[in-house]
């Protein structure tokens, strides 16, 4: 895959930057939309419900690693303990795709690409991950799909003045799905997933310095990228060396802080050797 396509991917969810290819409604449609659901309220239980379902189609849409996998085994081997996190149930997957990319939703799932694990040691990918799940301690998440949920113009007039989440096809929960993924966060929103990352790394005794050195590899993956897209995302979110600057001054403040070196990536089965003993005659 181009460079291009997947610096995108990370930036979509480390950025909250929306895709070329998310689809998006005609103005008579919007304002259709608009009035249908005017006032309809989504609660974390819903959203978590629809996303759940959202993740289901797009894990049958998406290869997804097998668990005797070498990327599933170094996920379960770095992120396994984590089952349970700020109160939310987590489940996590690697897709085989080698898309620079990872998410979680409303729901606690965590979705991990391929490519992404390529890229960044253990420590990073921790720290990526804190990011995203960060967005769902948050509740970005669920205002995420909440958005998806309008966009898509999936809701009916029934489920608006009901206050119940519609029941939808594959096609549509895909439709969803991927608007989740392609959600645009807020500046704040990125800045406050980025500091629950952090805690996240120092509660749990993770190195903390792999926060700035994750955005130094975005910033470093974003040189060369065409300028319009980076002016359209530097617009609205916060700029990758800025967040690796504020993540390097928390860690001073705490007496933390040292020169993060990247640790050898391993995406292979690890083989275990079993000691024998010979038995005695």
């Amino acid at each position: 895959m181009k460079k291009n396509s997947m610096l995108l991917g990370l930036l979509v969810t480390f950025f909250g930057v929306t895709t070329a290819n998310s689809q998006i409604l005609g103005d008579k449609a919007i304002g259709a939309v608009q009035k249908g659901v005017k006032g309809f309220t989504f609660s974390d239980a819903e959203a978590a419900a629809l996303s759940k379902e959202a993740v289901a189609q797009m894990d049958k849409d998406n290869p997804v690693a097998g668990a005797k996998d070498p990327y599933t085994l170094r996920l379960n081997r770095i992120f396994g303990k984590h089952k349970n996190e700020n109160g939310l149930v987590l489940n996590y997957k690697v897709y085989a795709v080698k898309d620079v990319n990872a998410f979680a939703t409303a729901d606690g799932s965590v979705r991990v690409f391929q490519g992404l694990m390529d890229v960044m040691d253990d420590n990073q990918l921790l720290a990526v991950i804190g990011h995203e799940i960060g967005h769902v301690a948050n509740h970005d998440s669920r205002d995420a799909v909440k958005a998806a949920y309008k966009k898509e113009a999936l809701i009916d007039a029934a489920a608006s003045q009901s206050g119940k989440v519609a029941t939808f096809s594959e096609s549509q929960l895909g439709k969803i799905g991927n608007a989740m993924i392609d959600s645009k966060h807020s500046r704040k929103q990125e800045t406050e997933a980025d500091d629950f990352s952090y805690d996240f790394m120092k509660r749990n005794k993770y190195d903390v310095n792999a926060v700035e050195s994750a955005f130094n590899i975005l910033a470093k993956m974003s040189e060369g990228t065409e300028a319009s897209f980076l002016d359209k995302m530097m617009s609205s979110h916060p700029d990758s060396k800025d967040r690796a600057e504020k993540a390097k001054k928390r860690a001073e403040k705490d007496g933390l802080y040292k020169a993060y070196v990247q640790k050898p990536i391993v995406n292979k089965a690890v083989k275990t050797t079993k000691k024998t003993t010979k038995k005695k005659k």
